[in-house]
């Protein structure tokens, strides 16, 4: 038998946990789900004791079921949902469920944080006060909740509970650590001038850790709870997005990422913490040491494709509907789609901005609508594209995963509206693969997480551009940025309209 890792991808639905050879073959995989806690409307929280309980099922299922030896499994790390507030007491114990990242009761505490430190904020942070980061959660508890916050002692995020459930340490790597937006990220240390502002003593903020740092060896408690053994090394582990990252092999700064799920992320690799994109885009440590990535979101970049194909053929097959838009044409024959349909987060912060088809005429077929769905989705990435490129960024790869990766069509759209040449993987497995090649990396199976890559990431075919289409889509591209200005009024109004009907 040979010798692994762990990579545990704590979800916010479930965990899975993946064992890995040094080959970078998956040799067992288990998950487990967990449920949430929705009090109220915009409520969103866990048990972070079902994290723990849940990981060590899937650990235990890889024992007994998939037949691993516990001895074999020579570390662990982590990927973990980011923002999640965890609050310990000064014995370490939770003092109440996680607030999620998908929380939004805190509207409030961004509001106060606009107002009392502005600009000087983003400069800091590199990011906005949104709702979905720790810090607002922190503030909630504190002007909500002063009996639970007079006992708070320390504040962690998910992967760390569990790491800390695991080793008895309490830590936290960087890129989760900028997901707090209490770190001063040219710094690389904790925000004094945030912690003073908004009077929460610096002593919360756990140990920082690079994700690839040792964290300690399985406690005997956890070793008899898991069946592991007190040899497992466990390390840092990363933010889900850097992880994401990590297992999709952006790890040099030529590379950005293309990911279609229900939402859509556009994520750049960045060499150094020296460009600001002032809060438009996410800006965070990368799993990398000393390495950073930007992340621009898309809300529905999938979901608009599902909307239509449940709305306009729900009987039949995703993949012949999508195919269909080979029959339309580069531009789909002057229709646009602008993917607005649940608002937009980036390039445009707006919660009522809505989407829209515009240019309908009566030669029009479904097909043409299908493309222009797929090609909509993409100008909304491309937005963010421009912004890299306004601010100097240089890179010549787009690594297409999700749905965006399963059609050839697409990918090849993705290329021409890019001008980039864009691969998908053959083995994609997400952000668990990332966790995977962190804990290699810090057992000195391999030097580097770059150098690890060489050896778990694997990229397909590649797609170049087709210069006749890049040209007939940066026209298109042109007119596609002219209408959420020309439609930001109106959607306002008709949203108006529909909460006063209902």
């Amino acid at each position: 038998m040979g010798k692994y890792v762990l990579g545990v991808d704590l979800g916010t639905s479930a965990v899975k946990v993946s064992a890995l050879d040094h080959s970078g073959q998956i040799v067992a995989q288990e998950s487990f789900d967990y449920d949430l806690i929705q009090k109220k409307p915009g409520y969103n929280e866990q048990n972070p004791e079902d994290w723990v309980s849940g990981t060590t099922v899937a650990i235990v299922r890889l024992i007994l079921n998939d037949h691993l030896s516990a001895s074999d499994i020579e570390g662990l790390s982590f990927s973990g949902q980011m923002h999640g507030l965890v609050l310990l007491d000064k014995d370490k114990k939770v003092l109440r469920p996680s607030i999620l990242w998908n929380d939004t009761r805190s509207t409030p505490q961004r509001k106060e944080i606009e107002a009392k430190m502005g600009d000087e904020f983003v400069d800091i942070t590199r990011n906005q006060p949104l709702e979905g980061f720790t810090l607002t959660k922190l503030l909630w508890v504190k002007e909500n909740e002063p009996d639970i916050w007079a006992q708070a002692k320390y504040f962690v995020l998910p992967k760390d509970y569990v790491r800390y459930r695991m080793t008895g340490n309490l830590a936290m790597d960087y890129s989760d650590a900028t997901g707090t937006v209490l770190l001063d990220v040219a710094k690389g240390e904790w925000s004094k001038k945030i912690c003073e502002t908004f009077d929460i003593p610096l002593s919360m903020c756990p140990p920082l850790i690079k994700s690839v740092d040792f964290a300690g060896t399985v406690t005997p408690a956890y070793a008899e709870f898991s069946g592991l053994t007190t040899d497992t090394k466990v390390f840092g582990g990363a933010a889900d997005n850097a992880a994401g990252a990590v297992g999709a092999g952006i790890l040099h700064p030529n590379m950005v990422l293309s990911s279609i799920g229900t939402s859509g992320v556009v994520l750049k690799y960045e060499d150094t913490p020296d460009v600001n994109y002032h809060g438009v885009v996410q800006f965070e440590d990368h799993a990398i040491p000393d390495k950073y990535y930007s992340m621009g979101v898309t809300l529905a970049a999938g979901y608009s494709l599902s909307w239509f194909k449940k709305t306009f053929a729900p009987a039949e097959d995703f993949t012949d509907v999508v195919a269909s838009a080979a029959k339309s044409t580069v531009g789909a024959n002057g229709l646009l789609y602008t993917p607005y349909i649940v608002g937009e987060r980036a390039p445009y912060a707006d919660a009522d901005i809505r989407g829209s088809f515009t240019g309908i005429d009566g030669t029009h077929q479904r097909y043409d609508f299908v493309r222009a769905v797929l090609e909509g989705i993409i100008f909304s990435f491309r937005d963010l594209f421009d912004i890299y490129e306004e601010n100097g960024g240089d890179f010549d790869t787009v690594v297409s995963i999700g749905g965006g990766a399963k059609s050839p069509l697409w990918l090849q759209i993705q290329a021409d509206i890019f001008n980039r040449k864009v691969v998908s993987l053959k083995n994609e497995q997400g952000p668990g693969m990332g966790a995977a090649m962190i804990a290699a990396t810090g057992l000195g199976w391999f030097d580097s997480l770059q150098d690890c890559a060489k050896t778990f990431v694997h990229f397909g075919k590649a797609y170049e551009p087709n210069p006749e289409n890049v040209a007939k889509y940066a026209k298109m591209h042109k007119i596609y940025k002219q209408v959420y200005q020309q439609t930001k009024s109106i959607s306002a109004q008709l949203l108006d309209y529909r909460r006063e009907e209902l």
